[in-house]
């Protein structure tokens, strides 16, 4: 393949059609939930403390191989980036909540089902499918991994209590509709342990072991290659679950779904936009900057799919606001990967990252 183009000199093949499989993904998961209508209370039977199990299956099959290309002995040059882990900080918990807050009210203030799912999608701040964003952009892995690990702990400790503040708080203050959240802080916890803490303790003892056994080269070079392309399995896998859990209602209320749709797509889009300029100003590195961009802007779905449905129930418009968010994310990110590598030419230094040896999803990228 020629190397006159430095976006798709560094995909895959199979990463370049990434856009073409996420809508295939979609197009049967929709498909299977309109023409199965039961599968989704099929589906949700399949649950173990509140974690559906098929999701849980296809997001720790897709966050697996990229935490496993992690170089857990460069996570300390992260930590030491105060101007990343702040800048990473006040995105997500103080401008993403606020501003999903301010969009939910302003589209959809005669809509209060659907306007506490959007607030709940904002309350959960990603911690799962953004490694694969990441890394399609070529962004900086240990600094994906320390900035997920830092968002785990603050939703452990600050969910319930942020989601007091936007559903009940702080709209009683500006005379607004408030909407109570009860949602235990072990859950939460639970959420975290199975999708961020689970594929991290694998990836971590797969490198530790690999190397020891075999060495760095046979690692990054024979078996990475090889487990890369299940961490596509699992995201398609995954989408065509979340399309079949709603299915019938997506397909069947589609002006609900476009006005769910239109705040999410400028959530997406300009946390993701807003961050990425903010990176540039900080003077961060382009893999550093993708890392911060794409962290602020995406959101843990599952957790607040979870979260509707155990709240409100799994038919209630806050539960289809859920899932229509992912709906939206998927491919919003996947074309933002794109954005983030032609704008790849802004940063003086953008060869420098350190962690793109491997290619996401396949053994080399001609």
């Amino acid at each position: 393949m020629s190397n006159s183009s430095p976006t798709a000199a560094r995909l895959s093949t199979l990463d370049r059609g990434l856009p073409v499989w996420i809508g295939l993904a979609m197009i049967l998961g929709l498909g299977i939930g309109r023409l199965m209508p039961g599968l989704g209370d099929v589906l949700e039977s399949f649950t173990i403390g509140g974690i559906s199990v098929p999701i849980a299956a296809g997001l720790l099959l897709m966050m697996y191989p990229v935490l496993a290309k992690v170089r857990y002995d460069r996570l300390d040059t992260v930590t030491r980036d105060r101007k990343l882990l702040i800048a990473s900080l006040a995105l997500n918990w103080l401008v993403g909540p606020a501003f999903m807050f301010a969009l939910a009210w302003l589209f959809l203030p005669d809509h209060p089902e659907f306007r506490t799912g959007l607030i709940i999608i904002g309350l959960a701040r990603c911690i799962a499918m953004v490694v694969i964003w990441n890394d399609l952009a070529l962004g900086d892995r240990e600094a994906t991994a320390v900035l997920v690990a830092l968002n785990s702990l603050f939703q452990v400790v600050a969910f319930a209590g942020l989601g007091w503040f936007y559903l009940d708080l702080l709209p009683t203050w500006l005379g607004l509709s408030a909407t109570g959240l009860d949602v235990s802080p072990a859950a939460i916890a639970l959420n975290v342990l199975v999708f961020l803490g689970v594929p991290l303790a694998a990836g971590y003892l797969t490198r530790r072991v690999g190397e020891r056994r075999r060495g760095r080269d046979w690692y990054e070079n024979r078996f990475l290659p090889r487990i890369g392309p299940f961490a596509l399995y699992g995201l398609l896998f995954t989408v065509v679950i979340l399309t079949a859990l709603q299915g019938e209602a997506i397909t069947s209320q589609p002006l609900d779904v476009a006005r769910i749709a239109i705040p999410l797509l400028a959530y997406f889009s300009l946390m993701w936009a807003g961050s990425f300029v903010l990176g540039h100003a900080l003077g961060l590195n382009y893999p550093r900057t993708t890392a911060l961009a794409f962290t602020a802007a995406g959101n843990n779905f599952e957790l607040a799919i979870a979260v509707s449905i155990a709240t409100f129930g799994v038919s209630s418009g806050q539960a289809l606001a859920g899932v229509v968010g992912p709906l939206i994310e998927v491919p919003v990110l996947v074309g933002l990967v794109y954005v983030s590598l032609w704008a790849r030419r802004f940063f003086t230094d953008s060869s420098t990252a350190t962690s793109v040896a491997v290619p996401v999803t396949s053994k080399d990228s001609s």
